[in-house]
């Protein structure tokens, strides 16, 4: 299987690391948008008052006894008062949780034990994924068992014109076809429900979700990924998630990429699992949040997976034969060059004896722009841009669209280039349907995936009992027994289908804080008798 490594780079999400500030929240108009809870049978009542008070409503929660309407300000004191209103509270934003690309390879998938687990009974399962949408069609994806429906604020689920959805449902299903990578069920035999609530801005709202995650029990979802939040909580939000627990469903969702202690949410609801993300060395990652509602962490450091076609990046290096890492510049020509590799020192001047070579240049004292349109002005072909302090280099060139393709590289491998001046060197920046993202949101579907497959072998098991086997059967990482950083520990699907098959769906309770798993098949608390399960506190 060809491996396809390449960055996050023409529709980064930087800024979906951001809290969305409530004034965004308002709904223009010196309106407000809220959530309005009411009485049982009192719909319509209540939508008249709301009429009468010059306010509209976004959102049907019927099923919940509520509704999403933007309102005058003026007005919300007297639907406060409305006697048939239990509840009027913010329509909190809710965004993504994916961050800047950093260097790696695809590993998630044997971290998590994926690859030693069938899932040929995966089309007992269905797994919904609420997000941005899905490529259709991109060659890395299913096709069938596949479905969506059309919304008219997000448009088309098969769609997705923020890339983060296609990621995320690359890590539960890529396939087994011979390129790009493999997902946790890659066998095409799970079924998919999308609900696209994000467009290419990457927020939306509590009441968006709690319509998509309504909409994903309705299908007939057992598990719902969620990598998305938000820093505040929702009672509604709240009550819904907890409703679909009962139901049966079992809702995932990430832990957030703020690298504090504060909770975000719907992760941190005890209806909810909240992951936090790893590396490759299953160490927490720096963004991670820690907080007493995480239960379970997955790979979610430079997690390679599937992106919309041609929006990703393939960035290749190679000198003498041998390869190394590279990041291609924003700005940088796509295509292919080769020629000899030139020393140009730090690049703030036309390189002389450059003329159909790949130029080699420090960083420091000019702008990268400066240092490939000096390549340029000596007729280099390519330019590597090695760093001048310890680590990989991302660069960019700002609003310059250079001719040639430019790279950066580590001050290491600079350090290893200098001594090869005169070899073949072949630098690739070129379109890719595959890229690296980090963050929560990509650990999320690392168990998303799991639960859904370790489910397959157990399908009479609930959803309470899924989740107490994920605990026990965790590989416990940091601090001993549950910890605010991992959980429970990683999740491991052979672990957990062995536990379940030893104990049985009863005998899988919750086994507390202190018995996490050790990923080897059994878990420290042994299932102690079917104990409380559900929902953590």
């Amino acid at each position: 299987m060809s491996k396809h490594f390449v960055k996050h780079g023409s529709f980064a999400l930087a800024a979906l690391a951001l809290a969305v500030s409530s004034s965004v929240a308002q709904a223009g108009n010196d309106k407000e948008r809220v959530i309005i809870q009411f009485k049982p049978g009192s719909q319509a009542k209540v939508e008249r008052s709301v009429s009468r008070a010059g306010g509209n409503k976004h959102v049907d929660l019927s099923s919940f006894n509520a509704m999403a309407i933007s309102v005058p300000a003026a007005a919300l004191n007297g639907l406060r008062n409305n006697p048939n209103v239990v509840l009027v509270e913010e329509d909190t934003p809710r965004q993504l949780f994916s961050s800047q690309y950093e260097p790696g390879s695809p590993y998630g998938i044997a971290q998590v034990q994926a690859d030693l687990v069938s899932d040929a009974g995966a089309g007992s399962r269905k797994v919904c994924i609420i997000d941005s949408g899905y490529d259709l069609g991109h060659p890395d994806l299913p096709t069938s068992g596949v479905t969506g429906r059309y919304d008219s604020g997000s448009g088309n689920w098969y769609t997705d014109e923020n890339g983060h959805g296609t990621h995320v449902a690359g890590t539960i299903a890529a396939l087994t076809n011979g390129e790009g990578v493999v997902g946790v069920l890659p066998s095409g035999n799970l079924n998919l429900h999308i609900v696209k609530v994000f467009s290419a801005s990457g927020w939306s709202y509590s009441s968006s979700l709690i319509a998509a995650a309504e909409q994903c029990a309705n299908e007939g979802a057992q598990v719902i990924n969620m990598s998305l939040g938000g820093s505040r909580a929702n009672r509604t939000e709240e009550r819904a998630f907890s409703q679909l627990h009962d139901a049966g469903v079992l809702s995932i969702a990430a832990a957030g990429n703020d690298g504090n202690t504060r909770h975000s949410y719907p992760a941190s609801y005890d209806a909810v699992v909240s992951v936090a993300a790893v590396d490759s060395n299953e160490a927490i990652a720096s963004f991670s949040q820690q907080t007493d509602q995480v239960e379970l962490a997955g790979p979610g450091v430079a997690v390679l997976s599937s992106v919309p076609r041609g929006t990703g990046e393939k960035v290749a290096v190679s000198v003498a034969g041998v390869g190394y890492d590279a990041n291609g510049m924003d700005g940088s020509a796509r295509t292919e060059v080769t020629g000899d590799l030139v020393d140009c020192g730090i690049g703030d001047q036309a390189c002389p004896s450059s003329s159909g070579a790949v130029c080699l240049i420090e960083r420091g004292s000019v702008s990268f722009t400066e240092k490939v349109q000096a390549c340029e002005a000596g007729g280099g072909v390519g330019a590597i841009v090695y760093n001048n302090e310890p680590g990989p280099l991302l660069g960019t060139l700002g609003e310059y669209n250079a001719s040639i393709p430019a790279v950066g590289v580590s001050d290491t491998d600079g350090a290893t280039l200098q001594s090869q001046l005169g070899a073949s060197a072949t630098v690739s920046v070129i379109d890719s349907d595959w890229a690296f993202f980090d963050g929560t949101s990509m650990a999320t579907p690392h168990v998303a995936g799991v639960a859904a497959l370790v489910w397959s072998h157990h399908p009479t098991c609930t959803n309470t009992e899924i989740r107490s086997a994920l605990h026990a059967s965790a590989k416990d990482l940091g601090a001993t027994g549950r910890d605010s950083a991992y959980g429970y520990g990683l999740v491991q699907t052979k672990a957990a289908v062995d536990y379940l098959t030893s104990y049985g769906c009863a005998g899988s309770g919750d086994t507390g804080g202190d018995t996490g798993g050790n990923g080897n098949g059994g878990g420290k608390g042994g299932g102690k008798g079917g104990g409380k399960g559900g929902p953590k506190k």
